[in-house]
């Protein structure tokens, strides 16, 4: 993605099902899960760098001894900080000899984080406010075991103010405004409930005061608190929790936007956003690694007892496309497939703008995360030309005209040629992450390979999507521009981002897509600005209904237009002014029917389409219009 955005976070979870002494003789170590733990994260660490969080849970502790234990860190490389901190932590009470390595019941004791179960989240922030307390893990913290909780997740909720209205009128008074305060405040409601529920029904019997927490522990049902706490819900999430006598929770929502994944074996069970991760750290095969269903939770007992069931009503599936297209790391056997076939998706446009001569042509892709679609686009020309081809030789043998040297013109000529057009400069990004006067240095964030392109070439780029159209302006087609070809085209695997996201990727602005730009251009080069002003009215008589009786009115504003046209004006918005190139400039976009036929069972498009999963989605989407009209940034969904 040549626009860089934030998105996503990732999870990871993590439940011995032995005992520390098991793993520290067949492994060689009382940390065993804490290591994994580390590599689980390090393996999604793409999909958030902002801060880092994990938490523990130690089974079985004795009165008076802490159970539950947590750690956050906010900075720089936020997640080899916070290991690297524990780590330090351990070999000073190694030292000190308090922690023996050979004795793990030492390390459970001592080690905050020596226990059975483990969880660990990478952030990204979304919201404004962001800080160490705004990382996950969320605590809510008792004297009772199993009214402690701790949360952390890979979520947005649309609906986050309603929620909290919900607190408010239970008598609760909330203090943060982040939809991960609200959700764990509503799951410890709830579970409060369950608890104090029981409690009553076993003080009532007559039951000793000591023996309640265990039936408590036995009886408390985390699917059917999941269900009660997840009602009123919109939006995408995959949730983990830990109560504190060891029981934990992992869910997926309804539509399965966001996406989770599991392992276990009779020594344990792991659980992360991705499945590459836990097939790289557990050594496992891709049929090994399970996908939660989307709308079901998993419960753990701290007796190690398992169940997977719904929690809520079943809706069409609608897995974030874009988790294929960008997030997700490409490795994933699956993901590496469909982004080759996105790639090779765009080779009949490609040809078509080119004219089939592949003789003059030059491909490559920018940035990184496009390489592997290039590979399919380059796979896919390749055929088609071998193709072409074998049908010359094949008509000109039937004709009677076929020559050693009409076969060496054929199999010689007109084949793609592929180069490393550019290269991208890390450490300089960083420095301009941080400098000033970030617009006169963003252009040479990227270095070309020269004198590999002629000035009667098409350079042909791969980019993976484009969102706002900034970093292609302000850099690359400057950068590209040095090579002088006669044409440059800039070939996106995914369609054109036109409609806010509000389900975890932080694209919530509709004014700030370069796609919307070049509608709101063409209607306004029209004369037709006074849609402008329909949609902006339709818009706000659409937020005054219920969520689910709202209808995606921004719709209206692409209405008159083909995406030919959009991709025509974005082209020319995008050409930067101060630049001698006089070549030609292209913008092709993948199509959503192309894109679905890549992606199966990934059907989340609403960003493209504008067809949400959810009611909440046509609310910011409509909401994000009025914001635009009214000139107010921010997010289009309250907190």
């Amino acid at each position: 993605m040549s626009d860089p955005i934030g998105h996503e976070c990732g999870v990871a979870l993590i439940r011995l099902k032995q005992p520390l002494s098991y793993y520290a003789r067949k492994y060689g170590s009382p940390l065993y899960a804490f290591n994994k733990m580390f590599l689980l994260m390090e393996k999604q660490h793409n999909r958030g760098q902002d801060g880092a969080g994990i938490g523990c849970v130690k089974l079985n502790m004795p009165l008076g001894k802490a159970f539950m234990f947590r750690e956050r860190e906010l900075n720089d490389n936020s997640l080899a900080r916070l290991f690297r901190k524990q780590i330090k932590r351990y070999d000073k009470l190694v030292r000190r000899n308090i922690v023996y390595p050979e004795l793990p019941e030492t390390v459970k004791e001592h080690y905050d984080f020596g226990g059975e179960i483990l969880i660990g989240h990478l952030r990204y922030g979304t919201s404004g406010n962001f800080n160490a307390s705004s990382c996950h893990p969320y605590f809510r913290r008792s004297n009772w075991p199993t009214r402690n909780l701790m949360v952390c997740g890979n979520f947005n909720m649309t609906n986050t103010a309603e929620l909290n209205r919900l607190l408010v009128r239970r008598g609760q008074h909330p203090i943060f405004d982040t939809d991960t305060q609200t959700i764990l405040e509503e799951i410890g409601f709830h579970l409060d409930e369950a608890h104090d529920e029981i409690y009553r029904r076993m003080r009532d019997s007559g039951m000793p005061g000591e023996e309640i927490p265990a039936v408590i522990s036995e009886r408390l049902d985390l699917v059917d608190i999941v269900r009660s706490a997840s009602e009123l819900w919109d939006g995408g999430y995959t949730i983990g929790g830990l109560v504190g006598n060891g029981d934990l929770f992992f869910l997926r929502d309804p539509a399965g936007i966001r996406p989770a994944h599991y392992f276990e074996n009779d020594e344990i069970l792991a659980i992360a956003s991705e499945r590459v991760p836990l097939m790289t750290v557990f050594n496992l095969k891709t049929d090994e690694v399970l996908e939660l269903p989307p709308g079901h939770v998993l419960e753990m007992k701290s007796a190690g007892t398992i169940r997977i069931e719904p929690f809520a009503e079943p809706r069409p599936r609608r897995s974030c496309s874009f988790e294929r297209i960008y997030f997700s790391r490409g490795n994933d056997p699956e993901i590496y497939q469909e982004r080759k076939a996105m790639g090779a998706a765009l080779a009949g446009q490609i040809l078509k703008i080119i004219d089939h001569d592949l003789e003059n042509s030059v491909f490559g892709f920018i940035p990184n995360t496009a390489e592997i679609a290039s590979y399919g686009l380059l796979q896919e020309l390749r055929r088609r030309r071998r193709e072409a081809v074998k049908d010359e030789i094949l008509a000109a043998q039937k004709e009677e005209r076929l020559t050693a040297e009409l076969i060496d013109s054929l199999i010689l000529a007109n084949w793609p040629r592929v180069e490393k057009i550019a290269h991208k400069d890390i450490k300089l990004r960083t420095f301009i992450s941080q400098e000033a006067n970030r617009s006169r240095l963003v252009s040479h964030v990227y270095d070309i390979t020269y004198d590999i392109v002629r000035p009667t070439d098409n350079l042909i780029v791969v980019d993976d999507s484009i969102v706002r159209g900034t970093t292609l302006r302000e850099s690359i087609i400057k950068i590209l521009s040095r090579a002088n070809p006669k044409r440059i085209i800039i070939a996106s695997t995914a369609p054109q981002i036109r409609y806010p996201d509000c389900y975890g990727i932080d694209m919530s602005e509709l004014g700030k897509f370069i796609a919307f730009q070049a509608a709101v251009a063409l209607l306004k080069a029209k004369g037709a600005e006074a849609r402008l002003q329909d949609t902006y009215e339709a818009c706000r008589r659409e937020v005054v209904k219920p969520p689910a009786e709202q209808e995606n009115r921004v719709k209206d504003i692409y209405a008159p237009f083909k995406p030919a046209e959009i991709s025509a004006q974005i082209a020319e918005m995008i050409r930067p002014r101060d630049v001698p190139w006089q070549g030609e400039l292209v913008v092709t976009y993948q199509t959503i029917g192309a894109l679905h036929a890549c992606t199966p069972g990934h059907t989340g498009d609403w960003y493209f389409t504008g067809n949400y999963p959810t009611p909440g989605g046509f609310a910011v989407a409509n909401q994000a219009f009025i914001n635009y009209f009214e000139n107010r940034t921010g997010r289009s969904y309250a907190v």
